[in-house]
């Protein structure tokens, strides 16, 4: 089968789209150059009427994809730098996401925002390495965070047929993957939908993103001892509830693994609603940046204050030891 490359997944898609639907329409800052790779060959294919480069300000091109998606266009925006979400985060969290709710439905807005590299980029320091989906999960923007290449494809086209505002985080430690993909089988893949990549009896590791593949190579390491489940929950909001529920009635023990800052990220979420509405015989774990966590410049220190193998693994054989009743003799 052909080797489908993560990046080359994202640029098929949009390619796709814009084939299919001429309202489909790329803005940001250096698109028609292909800065990211995640436009390469567009503005050939399409134009500038269609592959649109913008000054540097994201503010204004986000609120300008909002007026295009109201006037009956789908924009697709490329976000460089995920920091630069902050800057815009009152145009999508406050305008294009309420727009439909408080016009009754009269106003749809079809824009998906897409970062590409989201998350450390090994020494990008600070302001370069943010990973904030639990942000826009929290406000309920429909937030998708897919680990494959097939899915980054699929989950794409699904954003861009939404006629809601969608934001797609590609994370670093994804977009180097490769996976053999039948293309007739690239598909659209529907929001809400969770996926288990391995099943397993003992414990189910909840994975968000690039760590999906950290925690199978953990499993795999434990195989012998420990009989690993590895969910990949794909969107965050909508949040497939219901897989999750039911991989837990098989195995009773969670671990989340989530790259954002512990307060308040998804992670915690995962966990609570568990803890409540879900079959657990064992304290839940979750693996997690460190709370208030600014990613460094030096390399080292940057990795030290992401989720490891070693913090999934120790997790792993944790759980996977205990029960509610002997942590209570504990």
């Amino acid at each position: 089968m052909p080797n489908l490359s993560y990046l080359k997944a994202l640029n098929r898609a949009l390619s796709t789209e814009m084939d299919a639907d001429p309202a489909v329409c790329v803005f940001g800052e250096d698109v028609g150059v292909a800065v990211s790779n995640v436009t390469t060959g567009l503005l050939k294919k399409f134009g500038p009427e269609r592959v649109v480069d913008m000054p540097i300000s994201e503010q204004a091109f986000t609120s300008f994809a909002t007026g295009a998606a109201m006037a009956g266009q789908r924009p697709v925006i490329e976000f460089q730098i995920p920091a630069l979400l902050f800057l815009a985060f009152e145009q999508i969290a406050n305008q294009a996401h309420k727009f439909s709710l408080m016009t009754g439905g009269q106003v749809s807005i079809p824009v998906t925002y897409l970062l590409p590299s989201s998350g450390s980029r090994g020494g990008w320091a600070g302001q370069h390495s943010d990973h904030p989906y639990s942000l826009f999960a929290h406000v309920g923007v429909k937030t998708v965070v897919p680990a494959t290449p097939a899915d980054a494809y699929g989950l794409l086209l699904t954003a861009i047929r939404d006629d809601d505002p969608v934001i797609v985080f590609a994370p670093a430690g994804a977009i180097g993957v490769r996976d053999n993909v039948d293309f007739a089988t690239l598909a659209p893949v529907p929001l809400g939908s969770g996926r288990i990549h391995r099943a397993g009896d003992d414990v189910t590791v909840v994975a968000v993103g690039h760590l999906v593949h950290d925690a199978l190579a953990v499993a795999e390491e434990l195989a012998g001892t420990v009989s690993v489940e590895v969910f990949d929950p794909r969107t965050l909001h909508p949040f497939d509830w219901s897989g999750l529920a039911e991989s837990l009635e098989r195995t009773g023990r969670l671990v989340v693994v989530d790259d954002s800052n512990r307060s308040c990220g998804i992670g915690g979420e995962i966990l609570a609603t568990a803890a409540e509405q879900m079959r657990l015989i064992a304290p839940p774990k979750r693996i997690t940046r460190p709370d208030g966590a600014v990613l460094p410049f030096a390399r080292e220190l940057d990795l030290a204050l992401q989720p490891t193998r070693a913090q999934i693994r120790t997790a792993i054989e944790q759980v996977a030891k205990t029960s509610f009743s002997t942590q209570n003799e504990e």
